[in-house]
C-alpha cells in the first residue's frame, strides 16, 4: 500500500540454500522477527530488479501503531481507496456514524515510505504474508512508480508481490516445500479475486447511477445494493481460498470494496503482460517499471504503455504483448 504502514522477520543472515535445497534453524534468537529473513529477501529482490529500500529495517512497537477509519455514503462508490474519506484515530476503533456511512476500519500493516518499519500488525501475519508484503512495499519505492496513479500502481506492486514471493520461496525451500506449494499460484488466485470484485463493482456502481440520476429510489437502491452484496459474499467465498491475501474484501460495503477495487481494477492488465512474458519474474518487473515511468493513469493508458514497450523478449524467449483497448 502506498503512504501509510508495515511486516515482520529472524537475526542470523541465513544463506540461501540451492534449488530444492533446505534451510539450517538459526542459531540465535532474532533481535525483531524474521528480520534475517526480511534481509534475505530483500537482497533476493534486487536479484530480480527490485532497487535495495530502507524499509523493513526496524520494528515498531505499538506506540507506532497506526489505524485508519476508511468511510463514503451509503449509496456512494468511489473508484480507490485515494477518494474514501479518512480519518486516523489514536485507538483501535472507527470514530464514525456506522448509521449514516459505510466504514472500514484497517490498522496499517505496511506503507510505501522507503523507511517503513515491521509494524506490530504484521509482525504476527503469517509467513506467507511477509513474503508477500516486503516485495510489494519495495516495488512501490522504486523510482517509475510515483508516476503512476494509486490503483495502476496497486495492482503493479501486488502482482509483483506474489511472483518475487514465488521465486523466493522456490529458491530457498525448494518447490516440494509446503510453503511453495502454497505460493505457487496466488498470483493466480487474485487474478479471480479482481474478476469476481470488478465485476460486482460496475453492477452497484451502475444502481448508485440510476439512484444518482432519478431512476431507484433510496430505499430500492439500498434493496438493490444488499442483495448484490449477498452474492458477491457468496461468490467470493465459494473460490479457491488464497494463503497471503483475503479472498473477499475485509467488509462488504462500500469502503471495504472500494478499498479492494484499488488493488484489482488493473490487475488484469498487468497479469496479461506477466502471462505474455512466460511469467518470467525479472522480465515482469523490469516491463512494469518501465511501463509505470510513462505514468499512466487509466487502463487505455495502460495499455498504450505497454504497446509502447520495445519488442525484446524475456529470458523465455516470449516477446512482450500486442494489448487492445477492451
Amino acid at each position: 500500500m502506498t503512504s501509510a504502514a508495515a511486516v515482520p522477520l529472524l537475526l542470523a543472515s541465513v544463506a540461501l540454500a540451492g534449488c530444492g535445497g533446505a534451510r539450517s534453524a538459526p542459531a540465535v534468537e532474532p533481535p525483531f522477527p524474521r528480520q534475517g529473513l526480511i534481509t534475505e529477501l530483500q537482497e533476493f529482490q534486487q536479484d530480480l530488479g527490485i532497487e535495495r529500500t530502507g524499509n523493513f529495517q526496524r520494528f515498531s512497537d505499538a506506540q507506532d501503531s497506526v489505524y485508519r477509519c476508511y468511510f463514503t455514503g451509503q449509496l456512494e462508490l468511489p473508484a480507490s481507496y485515494e477518494a474514501l474519506q479518512l480519518v486516523e484515530p489514536d485507538e483501535p476503533i472507527c470514530p464514525v456514524d456506522e448509521t449514516t456511512y459505510d466504514l472500514f476500519f484497517y490498522p496499517i500493516e505496511a506503507v510505501a515510505s522507503g523507511s517503513s518499519p515491521v509494524s506490530p500488525a504484521l509482525a504476527n501475519a503469517a509467513l506467507e504474508r511477509t513474503l508477500v508484503v516486503v516485495p510489494h512495499e519495495d516495488f512501490h519505492n522504486q523510482p517509475e512508480t510515483a508516476h503512476a496513479s494509486f490503483d495502476v500502481a496497486e495492482a503493479a506492486a501486488t502482482l509483483v508481490g506474489f511472483a518475487a514471493a514465488r521465486e523466493f520461496a522456490r529458491a530457498t525451500y525448494g518447490e516440494p516445500s509446503e510453503l511453495f506449494q502454497r505460493l505457487d499460484r496466488e498470483v493466480d488466485r487474485f487474478l479471480v479475486k479482481s474478476h469476481i470484485v470488478n465485476g460486482y463493482f460496475q453492477r452497484l456502481h451502475d444502481v448508485y447511477g440510476a439512484y444518482d440520476v432519478g431512476n431507484l429510489t433510496r430505499d430500492e437502491a439500498l434493496a438493490r445494493k444488499a442483495a448484490l452484496y449477498a452474492d458477491f459474499d457468496r461468490e467470493c467465498r465459494a473460490s479457491v481460498p488464497a494463503v497471503s491475501f483475503n479472498t473477499c474484501p475485509a467488509v462488504m460495503n462500500n469502503a471495504g470494496l472500494a478499498f479492494d477495487s484499488t488493488y484489482t481494477r488493473h490487475y488484469p492488465t498487468w497479469f496479461a503482460l506477466y502471462e505474455s512474458l512466460g511469467r518470467d519474474t525479472r522480465a515482469t518487473i523490469a516491463a512494469f517499471r518501465q511501463v509505470l515511468g510513462t505514468g499512466p493513469h487509466s487502463e487505455s493508458e495502460l495499455i498504450q504503455a505497454a504497446e509502447a514497450l520495445p519488442r525484446q523478449t524475456s529470458s523465455t524467449g516470449v516477446g512482450l504483448p500486442q494489448f487492445r483497448d477492451p
